[in-house]
């Protein structure tokens, strides 16, 4: 993977076999409580085409702080050659998060995308599930 940062930046594998390399902020900021702010993160790459790396949330941030990345996971598709920039939503009612640069605030995933050949028709198939959408399944 092509990648254009510097070496503060470089994402980085916290462990061996990880799916997802740790993005850091470039910047400082605080995010107030239910609040979201875009960090730039200095990393820019060159995706081959038929990949596409998704950016995701940190479980620690997450489970510990209520950070999520708003639009998880967040699409960079191939043809994108800017720097990446992730949006943190703060889901923390009560307390502020601070970001400091250098800090781990996502993860990027790169995988390989299979492109749709899209299809015109009266109907579909049916299947077992139908129409069956939100709940259909019950909870228990």
């Amino acid at each position: 993977m092509l990648i254009a940062a510097d070496a503060e930046f470089l994402p980085t594998y916290a462990h061996p076999g990880d799916a997802g390399a740790d993005l850091r902020s470039a910047e400082d900021g605080v995010i107030e409580p239910g609040e979201r702010k875009t960090f730039r993160t200095g990393v820019s790459v060159a995706i081959p085409d038929g990949y596409v790396a998704l950016v995701h949330p940190r479980s620690g941030l997450a489970a510990k702080h209520g950070i999520t990345v708003l639009n998880a996971p967040g699409t960079v598709d191939a043809g994108y050659r800017g720097e990446i920039a992730v949006t943190l939503l703060n889901t923390d009612l009560r307390e502020a998060f601070t970001v400091k640069r250098g800090d781990r605030i996502a993860q990027i995933v790169f995988q390989a995308v299979e492109r749709a050949n899209f299809i015109t028709v009266e109907t579909l198939p049916g299947t077992h599930r139908g129409e069956g959408g939100f709940g259909s399944t019950g909870t228990k």
